[in-house]
């Protein structure tokens, strides 16, 4: 969807106090189907918070909405560049705020959807990204390790004390930051909204709840890469094959069937690999989640309609506005 008329900047919070709501957890746990029933009742839109949703055509692999769906809720955050782009979360957060003011100020509960947490938490804390140039990353890479924190300690002389010199790929972001005009390490350091970062301290109120089916999850993930597939996946993935940017190509699923659309491996074994990769994603993602105290997790139960049942009631005893 288009980015709606008068942005405002990241800096700029939505202007309804009443939190939003958020559904988060590992890939495969339901969200999609919670968040649409939560929106239907709150009379919400969705914001999707997948960093691979973004991506015109990429449909089957990443779980979008279907067509049906977004036409019975409007969902922001899909579809937003090709595949051919590379998008970064700062562009993400400015996007997805825009879209929490508008909501806002057309009385619209935000029922953000998503399984990628830092583009969850760029949209409710107070996260503010560096600025990046892919032609100024490339000028640096070219450099070498020496010749980089020479340029960096040459900046910012106490740039030691904030990370290490031995790490290239460190070392190279501060040094791209600094010549994009942005904050050497040391100033980066006092910014006091990075002690809020670290202490879950949001910018944004909201409620949020978190799916995880526990022991169960390894059965939904390979019962969801089989119905994918079914649906027509590799050709979805041969379709796009020579147009995916680099974000685009890592994600889980198209990277490794990429290899059965080049001819050297078999659809079984990019089935296999497709497995593994998303349950390594799904470990990720449920970590990250668990280590943010303000999510309140549901008890798992199979069925969907207990589960946004109890949703509900969360919400509903959170927020006054709900009930």
């Amino acid at each position: 969807m288009n980015l709606p008329a008068g942005n405002p900047s990241v800096d700029t919070p939505p202007v309804d106090t009443q939190p939003i709501i958020a559904v988060l957890g590992p890939t495969a746990s339901g969200k999609s189907r919670l968040g649409m029933g939560l929106a239907r009742h709150f009379k919400g839109e969705i914001v999707s918070a997948d960093s691979m949703q973004v991506y015109r055509g990429m449909d089957i692999g990443t779980a979008k909405p279907t067509r049906a769906e977004q036409a019975e809720i409007p969902h922001h955050m899909i579809d937003v560049v090709d595949p051919e782009a590379d998008y970064t979360v700062a562009e993400f957060q400015s996007a997805g705020r825009g879209h929490l003011a508008d909501l806002a100020g057309r009385n619209r509960r935000a029922v953000i959807v998503g399984g990628s947490g830092l583009y969850f938490r760029s949209l409710v804390d107070p996260f503010r990204f560096p600025p990046y140039d892919r032609a100024v990353r490339d000028q640096v890479r070219a450099m070498s390790h020496e010749e980089a924190v020479a340029e960096l300690l040459a900046s910012d002389p106490s740039a030691g004390d904030q990370l290490d010199l031995a790490n290239p790929r460190r070392v190279g972001r501060a040094v791209e930051i600094i010549r994009l005009g942005g904050e050497a390490p040391t100033e980066r350091a006092k910014d006091p909204r990075l002690e809020r970062v670290r202490g879950y301290e949001p910018e944004i109120p909201f409620v949020a709840i978190g799916l995880d089916p526990g022991d169960l999850l390894a059965e939904r993930v390979g019962r969801r890469i089989d119905q994918m597939l079914g649906e027509g996946l590799l050709d979805e993935v041969a379709g796009l094959a020579g147009r995916l940017g680099l974000t685009a190509s890592s994600a889980v699923g198209y990277s490794q069937l990429l290899p059965v659309v080049a001819g050297t491996c078999t659809l079984e074994e990019g089935r296999k690999a497709t497995v593994r990769a998303t349950m390594s994603l799904a470990r990720k993602q449920r970590t990250f989640f668990r280590r943010d105290p303000r999510i309140r997790w549901l008890e798992w139960d199979p069925d969907p309609s207990v589960r946004e049942a109890a949703a509900r009631r969360i919400i509903e005893e959170m927020c006054p506005w709900s009930s």
